[in-house]
């Protein structure tokens, strides 16, 4: 049975800084909850008044510099964990950013000489992962002084550890005097207590409700915005499950994934503490985990020696489209020209602004009175990935792509264009010619595996004699932002008058919308500047690229990055079921493209066709 370790730091009186008012109490409430309601076998409790340590001799636990930088020196200098166990630090108090350096301010930090009297998060970490436990987790509530401050506020990557910070380093993270807690502390205690569905059991999932309810909490108290979010190093932990028993098969599932790829990329420690966690969320009864237990070892044993026929672990593939794309030019393509209207919105939802744009298009006759609209999309640059208060992990970092002009499908591909195709002669795979759960002829198709979408734009290819693909990952995002830079190319946020998604739910300060429960018809509400529609929501849409963890090493040219050992692929949008912060522009997921995947009729998608340089 794997143990839970925690540390709790409160630190109300400073001696050189602005004193806090409810920090003690946002440690006290999660002492609590370590011990009452998820019962961890120990907790630290540092206060100005709390208890020592009853070690020989016993450890003072007011949270000083020499306290605290002894308690972590002496008691995780040999290993008392082990792989599978957890443990959590939660501070709450001052941070700062000095020399490049996230540091935690302590009751007699000197703000003035921060490197010697401040503890380093670095060291934080290099001595809790001494512990052995192969899962540490921080919480900084930090960067709250009402003040000046020394620095930058803190939030940078640190090795092998998830940590969660309170907001962004241009932000102040703010005490709430109704709630006598920390705004961030108030929403983690309240994530972390959700059970059933909608819990917070991954990191990933307790960032998403962070990032959503702090802000909240916020703006109910009439404070400034601040925007918590999650850094995990190594990236797969973003998939961590923090709580057991809260934990979905699809969390298990996704872990399994991982923990098979660290195999394929022979990163064997990783690969095993990954498979611990498999095993302990399924309660030390997982076959495959038990059967990567023997099987890792045998591969470090062959990796020192390499044999005469190695083995590898191959995952499932799929049949890929690799085409040459001879394109259509504008002239070819008989390109037409139509009007739209566009609209902006403010953070409250509110319209500010509407235009008249127009773009141009073909249409492919499909035959049997069905036609596909083309959009042409001009070539450009953009900032790819969602910037440092934006989004998780995935998402970054930010970096700049150039794309090459292309044709977009105006809409997501209808159940009516894909009954025409799927009657179309096989290329590689059969298609089943009503595959949605939802029905409509001008609905999108959905429950589509990626296999699936890419015999669509084979036949489709083969029947009109050009080249149909899915998009690249980079012009599907270039493509929805359509120019602009906001989480949504509608503005700051989206209402369910602009697209159709979880209207219980919101992202900003717009009020809660409609929840459809279900797809409605494509082209309901008004496009982007480029003339496409719904790329906000209704359905999540398939992308040419295999996942990776972060766009670290992608390529800037608008190109898919493939990795064949790579079972998963890009999706992208949102869907009907989605909160609005995973249908933003940057937002992305994976999914399996051997099979239709773990979320059926919330999956379809869109094509592109390449064009000549003279548009």
């Amino acid at each position: 049975m794997a143990k839970n370790w925690a540390i709790a730091i409160g630190i109300n009186q400073y001696n050189n800084l602005q004193h806090l008012n409810y920090a003690k109490l946002d440690a006290l409430a999660m002492r609590d909850w370590f011990e009452k309601e998820v019962r961890f076998d120990r907790v630290f409790l540092f206060t100005e008044d709390s208890i020592a340590i009853p070690t020989s001799p016993p450890i003072p636990t007011q949270p000083t510099y020499a306290n605290l930088r002894r308690f972590l020196r002496a008691n995780f200098e040999k290993p008392l964990l082990a792989p599978g166990d957890n443990l959590w630090f939660f501070f709450a108090g001052h941070g700062c950013r000095s020399a490049d350096r996230d540091y935690l301010m302590l009751m007699d930090s000197d703000p003035g000489d921060v490197e010697h009297t401040a503890i380093p998060v670095d060291f934080v970490t290099q001595r809790l992962r001494r512990s052995g436990a192969d899962n540490v987790v921080l919480f900084l509530d930090a960067c709250r002084d009402e003040g000046s401050r020394r620095g930058e506020g803190i939030g940078e990557e640190h090795q092998g550890v998830v940590t969660f910070y309170s907001c962004s380093p241009s932000q102040r993270s703010y005490e709430i005097e109704q709630l006598q807690h920390g705004s961030f502390t108030q929403a983690l205690l309240d994530g972390l207590r959700i059970a059933g569905e909608g819990n917070c059991a991954t990191v990933e999932r307790l960032e998403r409700y962070l990032q959503w309810r702090v802000p909240t909490i916020n703006q109910t108290h009439r404070k400034t915005p601040q925007h918590p979010y999650a850094i995990a190093e190594p990236a797969t932990k973003l998939h961590l499950i923090l709580l057991p028993d809260y934990a979905t098969l699809h969390d298990i599932a996704t872990m399994k994934l991982d923990a098979y790829q660290a195999e394929v990329k022979k990163e064997w420690e990783l690969a095993r503490q990954l498979w611990i966690r498999v095993n302990v969320a399924a309660r030390g009864s997982d076959m495959q985990a038990i059967e990567a237990f023997s099987r890792i070892p045998q591969r470090l044993r062959e990796s020192s020696v390499p044999p005469k026929n190695p083995e590898v672990i191959t995952l499932p593939r799929g049949n890929r489209s690799v085409v040459s794309e001879p394109a259509p030019t504008a002239h070819q393509a008989g390109l037409q020209v139509f009007q739209f209207e566009i609209v902006k919105v403010n953070a409250s939802g509110q319209e500010v602004k509407r235009d008249t744009s127009k773009a141009q298009y073909f249409t492919e006759d499909l035959g049997n009175d069905v036609s596909l609209e083309m959009i042409a999309i001009p070539s450009g640059k953009f900032l790819m990935g969602s910037p440092s208060e934006e989004g998780s992990n995935y998402e970054k970092p930010q970096h700049e792509v150039t794309v090459q002009s292309f044709l977009m499908s105006k809409y997501s591909v209808t159940q009516a264009q894909w009954k025409r195709v799927a009657a179309l002669p096989k290329v590689n795979l059969d298609l089943e010619a009503d595959p949605s759960y939802f029905k409509g002829d001008k609905r999108p198709v959905e429950q589509v595996s990626w296999n699936n979408a890419v015999e669509f734009c084979d036949r489709l290819s083969k029947y009109t004699n050009k080249q149909y693909r899915l998009p690249s990952e980079a012009e599907w995002e270039y493509a929805c932002r359509a120019g602009t830079t906001t989480p949504f190319h509608f503005g700051e946020t989206i209402t369910t008058e602009l697209a159709n998604y979880c209207g219980d739910y919101t992202y900003a300060s717009e009020p809660k919308g409609k929840n459809r429960r279900e797809t409605i018809e494509v082209g309901s509400f008004p496009p982007n500047a480029f003339g496409l529609y719904d790329m906000h929501g209704n359905v999540l849409e398939w992308c040419q690229d295999t996942w990776h963890n972060s766009y670290k090493g992608a390529p800037r040219d608008g190109s898919a990055w493939m990795n064949n050992d790579n079972q998963y692929c890009i999706l992208r949008g949102g869907s009907w079921i989605n909160d609005p912060v995973d249908c933003r522009s940057a937002s992305r997921y994976d999914n399996g493209w051997t099979k239709r995947g773990n979320f059926n009729c919330l999956i379809g998608f869109r094509v592109v066709c390449a064009v000549g340089r003279t548009l």
